[in-house]
C-alpha cells in the first residue's frame, strides 16, 4: 500500500489524470490526460515558434484575445489539477498506509499542487498584465512605414505629468536611430531650451494661415500671464496647444487617431528640421511613474562623478543648497533605487541641463542593462505594469518583430551619444543647423575609407 501510494502520487505529477485511469475515475483521468497531453503539445509548440519562427510568436504574443485565451486555459488547468490532486489523495486510502507514509504522501502531493498552482496562476497574471499592457501601449498606432535612409529614427521625450505641472513641457528630448540592418543606436540629445528650431519641409508649422499670430510671434517669446511661453523647443506643447483654443486640431487632425498629439507632433517637426531626417514615430515617458519601474528591476547602478542635492530648489536665489536639500546623492558608485534615479535623472540645482543631458543618457544605459532575462522572469507582471504606466508610443505592433531582433543585436553593441551642446561643438543660443545636419550624416553615414592599392 506504501509503495501503491507513492506510485499514484508520482504518476500525479508527472502525467496528471493518469492516476485516475489506472486506480480511479477513468472518465476524470482521460480527461485529465487529455488536457495534459494538450498542454505539452502548446509548450512544445510555443519553444518551436520561439526558436524558429519568433516573428510568429512576438505577433501572437502581443495579441490580446490569444493572451485571453492563454489566460483561461492555465487557470482551468490549475482548477483541473487541483481537482485531480484531491482525488489522487483520496485513492491513496490513507487509513491503510503505514505510520510514515501516511503523513508524507498527502503532504508531497501538496506540496506539488502548490508549486504547479502558483506558477499557472503567475502564468496567467502575466498573461493578464502583457494583454493590458499592449492594449495601453498600443492601442493607437501610427502607419507602418519602412526605414528612413536605413535607419528607424524614433523620438524620445520625457516629462512628468504628476500633479503641480502647470503644463507638460518636455524635460528630455532625443532622438534614438537605429540601424534597420545591423540595430547598432545613435541618440542625439536635443537641450530643451534649444532656440529657434527650423521645422521639416512639410510641417503644417510653416505655415502661417494655419499657425495663426500666436506662433508667428513663438521665436520672439511670449509673456502672456495666463500662457507664458519662450522660444525653446520644449515650449511647442504650450505655443501648440495650450495657448490655442483647438488644442491643435486643426494642425494635426489626425494625431489623436495614431495614438500621438499635436504637441508632440509639432516637436517631431522640429526634431526633424534640427537634424535632418525623417522621424515617423515618438515614444514618451511619463517621469511620474519612471521611479515604479526602476524599482520593478530591482534598482540601478550608476557611477556619480559629482554630489547632487535631492529636492525642489531654493526658496531664495542665494540660498545654499544645504539648506533646502533633502538629501544629497554622494559621488562614487552608487546602487539607487527609483525615487534616487528620479533626482538623478533631473536634478537642476548645482549643476546644468547639460550635465542632466549627460546623466540622463547613463540612465537609459542602465535601464537597458537591466533587463536580463532573470530579472524580467523574476518580476515580470511589475515590470509590465510599470511600463504601461510609464510609456506611450505610437509605434505600429506590426513592427514589434523586426524591432525586438533590432534590439537583441543593439545589446551586443556599443551605443553612439550625439549631444548638440557647447560641449559637443553646438553653440546654446545660436545652433547653426547646417552644422548640426553635417554632425548627424557623420554619425550615421560615416565615410569609408579608400582602401590603398
Amino acid at each position: 500500500m506504501g509503495r501503491r501510494a507513492w506510485w499514484l502520487v508520482a504518476m500525479n505529477v508527472l502525467i496528471p489524470g493518469s492516476a485516475q485511469i489506472l486506480a480511479g475515475n477513468r472518465r476524470l483521468g482521460r480527461f485529465g490526460l487529455g488536457a495534459t497531453l494538450a498542454g505539452w503539445l502548446l509548450v512544445v509548440l510555443t519553444v518551436g515558434l520561439g526558436l524558429f519562427w519568433r516573428d510568429a510568436a512576438i505577433v501572437l504574443g502581443g495579441n490580446w484575445f490569444v493572451l485571453t485565451i492563454i489566460q483561461v486555459l492555465l487557470i482551468g488547468y490549475v482548477v483541473l489539477w487541483v481537482v485531480l490532486t484531491i482525488d489522487t489523495i483520496r485513492l491513496l486510502r490513507v487509513v491503510k498506509l503505514p505510520p510514515v507514509t501516511r503523513f508524507a504522501a498527502p503532504v508531497a502531493a501538496l506540496l506539488v499542487l502548490s508549486l504547479v498552482a502558483w506558477g499557472g496562476l503567475f502564468a496567467s497574471s502575466a498573461a493578464a498584465s502583457s494583454r493590458g499592457a499592449f492594449t495601453t501601449i498600443f492601442g493607437n498606432s501610427g502607419p507602418s512605414l519602412p526605414p528612413s535612409d536605413g535607419y528607424y529614427n524614433i523620438l524620445l521625450l520625457g516629462a512628468d505629468s504628476g500633479t503641480g505641472r502647470d503644463s507638460m513641457r518636455y524635460d528630455s528630448i532625443s532622438v534614438v536611430s537605429m540601424n534597420a540592418a545591423t540595430g547598432a543606436v545613435t541618440i542625439f540629445g536635443i537641450p530643451r531650451d534649444m532656440p529657434n528650431v527650423p521645422f521639416a519641409e512639410d510641417s503644417p508649422m510653416r505655415d502661417p494661415e494655419r499657425v495663426g499670430y500666436d506662433y508667428r510671434n513663438y521665436f520672439e517669446g511670449h509673456d502672456d500671464s495666463e500662457c507664458g511661453w519662450g522660444s525653446g523647443i520644449n515650449q511647442l506643447t504650450n505655443a501648440v496647444q495650450v495657448c490655442r483654443e483647438d488644442r491643435g486640431e486643426s494642425l494635426y487632425p489626425e494625431a489623436a487617431a495614431h495614438g500621438s498629439d499635436p504637441g508632440i507632433e509639432a516637436t517631431k517637426d522640429a526634431a526633424e528640421g534640427v537634424l535632418g531626417i525623417e522621424i515617423p514615430y515618438y515614444v514618451f515617458v511619463d517621469m511620474n511613474g519612471f521611479a515604479d519601474l526602476i524599482d520593478a528591476l530591482g534598482g540601478v547602478r550608476i557611477t556619480v562623478e559629482k554630489r547632487l542635492p535631492e529636492g525642489g530648489g531654493p526658496a531664495y536665489p542665494d540660498q545654499p543648497a544645504k539648506d533646502w536639500a533633502t538629501g544629497w546623492i554622494e559621488a562614487g558608485e552608487q546602487a539607487m533605487d527609483g525615487d534616487t534615479a528620479q533626482w538623478y535623472a533631473r536634478s537642476r540645482y548645482t549643476t546644468s541641463d547639460f550635465d542632466r543631458m549627460k546623466r540622463q543618457r547613463q540612465l537609459q544605459e542602465a535601464i537597458l542593462a537591466q533587463f536580463t532575462p532573470q530579472n524580467v522572469l523574476t518580476n515580470f507582471s511589475s515590470i509590465v505594469d510599470a511600463g504601461a504606466a510609464l510609456a506611450h508610443t505610437d509605434l505600429p505592433q506590426d513592427k514589434l518583430p523586426e524591432f525586438f531582433d533590432l534590439v537583441m543585436k543593439a545589446k551586443k553593441q556599443k551605443v553612439t551619444t550625439v549631444e548638440l551642446t557647447p560641449d559637443g561643438g553646438v553653440s546654446e543660443r545660436e545652433p547653426d543647423f547646417d552644422q548640426i545636419h553635417e554632425m548627424v550624416q557623420q554619425a550615421l553615414h560615416p565615410p569609408t575609407e579608400t582602401p590603398t592599392p
